[in-house]
């Protein structure tokens, strides 16, 4: 049996903290990479696969997004609890248009477009990991289908990139997630906790890819070494005003470590070095400053 995909739901409403300071300026997913706007590719892929129906789960600085109702026809669905829930309230935002559904996060870069308008079966994508990895690791039944996933472990198949859902796969997924909605412990979860506590009810299969076909970029350091234009030019407004201040190139603007606010998702600043010193990065102050052992903004 397969099934003609209806949609896809790409996840776009998170504020990215660890991929400061780039994403105090700009949504992760809204960054260049290679000449093509992060998420204006995934959408490109998708229509190319023949999915009519797009739709962009916003939240943080939601108002970036709006343009690509226009420029590529696609649905801005609003995300108003991303600050207080993690990415399970993306899905519940977007809980009535899940039928026969791709769920893509929006930072993904895949060098091959991996959509199709017909799909087998219902899966997660994955990488494999020789050795260890502190990656979402999936174990499966003699069916093929996920019945185990544990954070961290080694030789194994992990969560990284897109799923595709099935109808039967998406209305489970809702009757249980506004059934645990709001449970105090549900608010920060992943859709994919919810998903390893029901695997006996919601069935998904691995969809392995090789190494190079899937990539996620959680900081500006990993993204240079895929787009190594980054070196030499951040694309960032306050990057380059630290660099002149310092009197460096932007080059020498290395290993960024975002500050969290207390008790919040969003970043407060970040560390940062530079010939061989940490410096720190307070958004609010605007300003940087020699970092204290063990200090905090």
């Amino acid at each position: 049996m397969s099934y003609k995909a209806d949609n896809a739901i790409i996840m776009a409403a998170g504020a990215s903290s660890r991929f400061v300071p780039l994403s105090f300026e700009k949504p992760k997913a809204l960054i260049t990479v290679k000449n093509e706007i992060l998420l204006e590719r995934q959408v490109r892929q998708l229509q190319e696969a023949g999915i009519g129906q797009i739709v962009i789960v916003a939240g943080y600085k939601k108002e970036q997004f709006y343009y690509l109702q226009e420029k590529l026809g696609v649905t801005v669905v609003e995300n108003e609890e991303y600050r207080v829930r993690n990415n399970h309230s993306s899905i519940y935002a977007a809980r009535n248009y899940l039928k026969n559904s791709y769920i893509c996060s929006a930072d993904n870069y895949f060098t091959v477009n991996p959509f199709q308008a017909e799909v087998e079966e219902p899966y997660y994508a994955a990488l494999y990991a020789d050795g260890e990895t502190k990656e979402w690791c999936m174990r499966t039944d003699q069916q093929g289908y996920v019945d185990h996933i544990q954070i961290g472990g080694s030789d194994s198949w992990y969560m990284m990139g897109h799923a595709f859902w099935n109808e039967e796969f998406s209305r489970k997924f809702v009757e249980i997630l506004s059934a645990e909605y709001m449970l105090p412990e549900t608010a920060g979860l992943l859709w994919e906790a919810v998903y390893m506590k029901h695997l006996s009810e919601l069935k998904l299969k691995i969809r392995k890819y090789s190494s190079d076909f899937i990539f996620e970029f959680d900081s500006l350091d990993e993204l240079r070494a895929f787009d190594q234009t980054y070196k030499k030019d951040t694309r960032s407004v306050i990057l380059k005003k630290i660099a002149e201040e310092l009197k460096c190139s932007e080059e020498e603007l290395t290993n960024f470590h975002a500050v969290k606010t207390s008790g919040g998702t969003e970043a407060s600043g970040f560390f940062f070095d530079c010939r061989s010193e940490q410096y720190q990065y307070s958004y609010k102050e605007k300003k940087w400053r020699k970092a204290a052992c063990g200090g905090k903004l």
